[in-house]
């Protein structure tokens, strides 16, 4: 089971799935959005209190109308003022007046208000550019997603390293610690023994509460850290996916992003379902896109999204999840790789999606797209994501699911960031994309249509961006430093 069967009344038809029945998130168009509505960091601080009005006109009327009173927050907090107390909402900067952070709002409403009726009655403004309900996201992304603890008989745990040939990989670029991978997740365990070095400070951004959620679903661990280290104690999906990517090779293989680093992000809470053993990763929307963004604000230059929200959860007139911060992430630079989601049929999970994303099947042992990776012209390539052996809470896990095949793009993107670094050549998303599509190897024999171009090869990868920069240098395209002549003047040729 999964959220999308339990019961959200207070949503409209063909969004029941994902719905939080309190809150939404408001884009006002370029020049709408009021100064003095504070950014949600300096509330949960207590430096200031969310807004009781917004515009003193049509919106507030609205809002009142449907739900009587209302708090009003920005969920994004301005880059450049982030950390000055009771000033996070000032001083937005121009990619963040274009892409929506400036603009954006997160209204909470009581219990029992109409989110869809109210979301569509507010999209009717000329100063509203978007509406939406905080949707919910949940991982594992629909069947399977299995965590299972390691038995005493575990297959090789080189298997998966060696498909995508992470030894030859690291013979040429072993990582560089100053390379940052950003972990949007559940969280992770920071005494682990296979992270003495791997794990920046990270943040937690969940502000769900037990009565966002349907009768039923069992809140673990949700609003309360403020902020403090993003500890997971639950789920153990982050921890799976950060052993994919920087294990130090204490127990199991090293991760395939060798010496970088990784900045955790808990935006997953963790829940159990009705009839459910397990504890789940639940993430309002509002929760994820304000943990990409700080992930971005932080450094992270490779960012990996192991978690979706199926379209056909989102009605047709609804503006589709994350599209605002992916947008913002893309524009600073960040490489975006995501899950592609394990639905097995052909369709679209966001913010896989998006075209400035990586989006990555799952194969098995042989080679061979799984059952139950997602499929679609979207899927650019496809990693190992069947009884991966990786690091779970407590020890080590068994993982499948597309969650764990997208951590083996990002840290192959991770290597490739500190190769080019290494040689002072500009890398982009883009080229990433490029570079990991055209060396992808073929899947076995069998059906991969909608898979993506082939499996991950690392080492490949890295020989075709070490072609590349030679090519750029060699055309004398390398940007260095003029040739200083006897004469003691910079030549320019």
């Amino acid at each position: 089971m999964t959220i999308s069967v339990l019961g959200t009344p207070w949503a409209a038809p063909g969004e029941q799935q994902f719905s939080l029945p309190t809150s939404l998130m408001l884009k006002l168009a370029l020049g709408e959005a009021p100064e003095h509505v504070p950014s949600i960091r300096d509330v949960t601080r207590g430096a200031l209190a969310a807004a009781q009005y917004i515009d003193g006109g049509p919106v507030d009327r609205i809002l009142a109308a449907f739900a009587g009173c209302f708090r009003a927050v920005r969920p994004f907090s301005a880059v450049a003022n982030r950390w000055i107390s009771g000033q996070a909402h000032c001083g937005y900067d121009a990619v963040e007046h274009a892409t929506g952070m400036s603009r954006t709002l997160l209204v909470r409403v009581p219990a029992g208000v109409s989110i869809a009726a109210l979301c569509d009655s507010l999209a009717q403004l000329v100063s509203v550019e978007s509406v939406t309900p905080n949707y919910v996201a949940v991982v594992p992304m629909d069947a399977p997603g299995r965590l299972a603890p390691v038995p005493q008989a575990a297959p090789s745990a080189q298997d998966a390293r060696a498909m995508v040939r992470m030894a030859e990989a690291h013979a040429i670029e072993p990582g560089d610690s100053g390379v940052v991978v950003g972990l949007i997740d559940s969280g992770i365990a920071r005494q682990h023994p296979e992270f003495a070095h791997a794990f920046r400070a990270g943040a937690d951004t969940v502000r769900m509460e037990p009565g966002d959620l349907s009768p039923g679903v069992q809140l673990l661990s949700g609003h309360g850290h403020r902020g403090d280290f993003p500890e997971d104690r639950f789920v153990g999906h982050g921890m799976g996916c950060a052993g994919i990517i920087a294990a130090e090779g204490v127990a199991m293989p090293r991760g395939l992003g060798g010496d970088c680093r990784i900045l955790p992000m808990r935006a997953l809470a963790a829940a159990r379902l009705p009839g459910k053993p397990h504890a789940v990763g639940l993430g309002a929307i509002a929760d994820l896109d304000r943990a990409l963004k700080l992930a971005v604000d932080l450094g992270a230059k490779v960012i990996n999204m192991s978690f979706g929200t199926d379209d056909s959860a989102v009605a047709a007139h609804r503006p589709k999840p994350h599209a605002d911060t992916v947008a913002y992430a893309s524009a600073r630079g960040c490489i975006l790789v995501a899950a592609s989601g394990n639905n097995g049929s052909v369709t679209r999970y966001w913010p896989a999606a998006y075209p400035q994303v990586i989006a990555v099947g799952a194969v098995d042992d042989n080679g061979r797209p799984t059952s139950f990776s997602t499929r679609g012209e979207h899927v650019a390539l496809c990693a190992p994501g069947e009884k991966v052996l990786t690091s779970a809470i407590d020890a080590y896990q068994l993982a499948t699911g597309t969650s764990f095949a997208a951590p083996f793009v990002a840290g192959a993107a991770a290597l490739l960031v500190a190769y080019a670094q290494r040689r002072a050549y500009p890398l982009d998303g883009e080229t990433v994309r490029d570079l990991l599509v055209t060396t992808a190897r073929p899947f076995a024999p069998g059906a991969a249509e909608g898979c993506g171009a082939g499996i991950l090869d690392a080492a490949a990868a890295l020989q075709a961006l070490s072609q590349r920069i030679d090519t750029y240098v060699a055309a004398g395209d390398d940007g260095g430093t003029p040739e200083i002549s006897k004469e003691g003047r910079a030549d320019d040729g």
